[in-house]
């Protein structure tokens, strides 16, 4: 983008219309940016609220050409995409970021754990299997971390493998079973002049039954050294990758002090709302900032915060229902954010709470309380 710009004239595409593209919209009208978005739910959360909504498949070449062509810039809130037609646009001198060759890398789990291996990027050892057949014939010493190598999102497609014939079917890898202190997460942003700036650590823990984030907080409790060698390894993920973007990297610290990148996703990121809250800039401006070339901003903790995922209770699907709602916002210092999902499933992502406080103990305290309050049923 120019440094004077006609936002009308300037379209910005998003593949995807879920809560990353709904919280991105929010901050594309503090810049006058206008947000079309394309998804294959007509009543994902984007459908109202977006400058224009599309309502088509993001795995069909058609579909995502024809959305495409008359936009500025396209880039996506998921990675499960149709990279072809990516390819295509940019051929047409359509700007896409992150940039195709990236989405490639990313999206199969296996080129990823390559991509590392081939840059010295720390991470776990690893063996890639095309079949269930294919690592019966192998000698793995289980237990193992098992991962589809496409489509798993959520923690689906994850699962501790404890012998072959639980295996998944389909191409996947396996990883060693990291017995590690910590995981956390690193927000970095690269913008099209190479500009990089990345945001402060966070701290993340998970649901063992769903396998995704269910609480984190900023920023996490680790030594200075360890915290600016996280940032270095962010830091030369998107430098190496030459990506323009934003980029979560997800890590694994040690009980011996070492850092591994686990895995990583080229978007706004789970392990990143708190930073509307918490930082100068949210994680959604700095997306912004670096797709459309202007200079990345502060991502200064203006305060420590937690965030808990406000997932669907176990045994309720249908219309949610949004329990403790109003003895949730008697809490000073509480800021919920609601998908717009009308469905609520076990164990989906219908919103989040960020928590702010003076200190961290002070934010997990009020967490904890909360955690107790809000309950999303059907």
């Amino acid at each position: 983008m120019n440094e004077n710009w006609n936002s009308k004239e300037f379209k910005i595409g998003v593949l995807g219309g879920g809560q990353l593209g709904r919280m991105l919209i929010q901050e594309a009208i503090n810049l006058n940016l206008h947000i079309h978005i394309m998804d294959p739910d007509k009543n994902a959360p984007c459908s109202s609220i977006a400058q224009t909504f599309t309502c088509a498949s993001l795995t069909d070449y058609d579909a995502v050409v024809e959305f495409g062509k008359d936009k500025s810039l396209i880039t996506v809130e998921i990675e499960n995409v149709n990279i072809e037609a990516l390819e295509e646009l940019e051929n047409r001198g359509i700007q896409v970021y992150p940039q195709p060759r990236v989405l490639k890398i990313i999206k199969d789990k296996g080129t990823q754990k390559e991509f590392y291996k081939k840059n010295v990027i720390p991470t776990s050892s690893f063996h890639l299997f095309e079949s269930k057949q294919d690592l019966m014939n192998a000698e793995i010493k289980y237990p193992v971390i098992q991962k589809l190598r496409t489509g798993g999102y959520d923690g689906r497609g994850v699962q501790v493998l404890e012998s072959v014939h639980n295996s998944f079917e389909h191409s996947h890898l396996i990883e060693d079973l990291i017995d590690f202190e910590k995981e956390i997460s690193i927000i970095v942003a690269r913008n099209s002049k190479g500009q990089i700036s990345t945001f402060p650590s966070v701290e993340c823990e998970f649901n063992p039954e769903a396998h995704l984030v269910e609480f984190l907080f900023s920023p996490a409790e680790i030594s200075i050294e360890t915290e600016r060698k996280a940032k270095e390894i962010a830091a030369d993920v998107i430098e190496k990758l030459d990506m323009v973007g934003l980029l979560a990297v997800e890590m694994f610290l040690t009980k011996s002090g070492d850092i591994l990148v686990n895995e990583i996703a080229p978007r706004p990121h789970n392990s990143g709302h708190h930073t509307i809250e918490c930082c100068d800039t949210s994680q959604f401006a700095q997306h912004l900032r670096a797709i459309v070339g202007l200079p990345l901003g502060s991502t200064t903790l203006i305060q420590p915060g937690a965030m808990i995922n406000l997932l669907g209770e176990k045994g309720h699907t249908g219309i949610a229902i949004y329990e403790g709602l109003s003895d949730l916002l008697n809490h000073p210092n509480v800021y919920p954010h609601l998908y717009g999902k009308e469905i609520t499933k076990p164990f989906r992502k219908m919103g989040h709470v960020t928590i702010t406080g003076k200190t961290l103990s002070e934010v997990k305290d009020t967490a904890d309380q909360v955690k107790q309050i809000i309950k999303i049923v059907a």
